[in-house]
């Protein structure tokens, strides 16, 4: 059973690529290194997880179509279906977030969100509402239309963030606790092209950063939570210059995580099979690449930093393996210390 005394780690998967579904396992707090405990597959493609307040339920998306959401408790090993497996209303959810009672999908390939209202038990009921994008961009393979990749509720719980892909922009929406309701707020355009995947908030929760899938690109943003407004102030590769250039082995960046105190940023990088490091200035508003060092296997579809800051977890995905690395306090630089076999890996996420 989860408790103080253990802490656990649990990994989306690929069904659909060989992989095992949901993989729960061991966390070693001195050295990082996870042991497996075994695995469900009960919901096909869970590309994407988060858990629940205190760590009493875990939460997937199954990123198929139609796509599912479901909730599962973790009382045991391996973690189990709590309630019924909910649909979408929508197409290959690709990512998913709690906020105001509720969880939120981004739904890929439809260009939507959705909100599920979650029940005292913790379980899911059957979606809300549904909120659909509009827009396309310049890349006509993959922003043909809307493709919503992130969402998540921003620091000051007020508001729920969605990131499209497909309409080089990030939305701002209200979500009603009672209703589910979603209402757009607000929308801020990104430069055409960068085909925005991800955002991580700074620790202030003043400021954001947008990662970039078509372009190796990282978009500073200020972020006024009592305005519900995100204005950019300026980019920053997270690839020295002439390897971003190298259309041999274009890279497409995935996840962006910020270090607990605001001092450095990392960034997974798909095909350039990499990890960046940046530094964060004072302020937080000017990002430096300082360095990249190898992911530790192929294709980093994930990053995830320990509540302590001291372990950095990477899920590669074409690997199959997931890595961790030791990162140091006074650079941000990540060491590889150990790794594990999880086929088709998709994230990672810590109790």
């Amino acid at each position: 059973m989860i408790g103080n005394s253990a802490r656990r780690a649990f990994i989306g998967s690929f069904t659909s690529a060989g992989g095992r579904g949901i993989t729960a396992a061991a966390v070693d707090r001195d050295t990082g290194a996870l042991t497996v405990l075994g695995s469900t597959d009960a919901v096909p493609d869970p590309s994407f997880l988060t858990v629940g307040p205190g760590g009493t339920a875990l939460y997937a998306v199954g990123e198929s179509a139609p796509g599912v959401a479901a909730a599962f408790t973790v009382d045991d090993d391996v973690p189990t279906l709590l309630g019924a497996v909910r649909a979408v209303d929508g197409d290959a959810p690709t990512h998913l977030a709690l906020a105001a009672n509720h969880l939120v999908t981004a739904n890929y390939t439809s260009g939507s969100v959705t909100a599920l209202p979650v029940l005292a038990d913790g379980s899911l009921a059957a979606a809300a509402s549904v909120l659909r994008h509009e827009g396309s961009g310049p890349d006509t393979d993959r922003q043909e239309a809307p493709h919503a990749h992130q969402v998540l509720a921003d620091p000051s719980g007020r508001w729920v963030v969605s990131v499209d892909l497909g309409t080089d922009s990030v939305r701002v929406c209200a979500l009603d606790p009672a209703t589910g309701a979603l209402r757009l707020h607000g929308e801020t355009a990104l430069r055409p092209g960068t085909g925005p995947r991800h955002l991580a908030f700074h620790p202030s929760g003043s400021l954001a950063y947008v990662l970039g899938e078509l372009e190796p690109t990282l978009t500073v943003c200020r972020w006024d939570a009592t305005a519900g407004r995100l204005d950019v102030l300026g980019e920053t590769p997270v690839l020295p210059e002439h390897e971003a250039a190298d259309d041999a082995a274009r890279t497409y960046p995935s996840e962006v995580v910020v270090a607990h105190d605001g001092r450095f940023l990392w960034t997974a990088n798909r095909g350039h099979d990499s990890i960046s490091v940046l530094t964060l200035d004072e302020s937080g508003e000017k990002a430096a690449l300082v360095a990249t060092v190898g992911c530790g296997g192929r294709w980093p579809r994930d990053l995830t930093l320990d509540p302590s800051g001291q372990w950095l977890y990477a899920a590669n995905e074409r690997s199959g393996n997931v890595s961790w690395f030791a990162v140091d306090a006074g650079t941000g630089l990540p060491r590889h210390a150990g790794s594990v076999e999880v086929p088709a890996a998709s994230c990672v996420v810590l109790v």
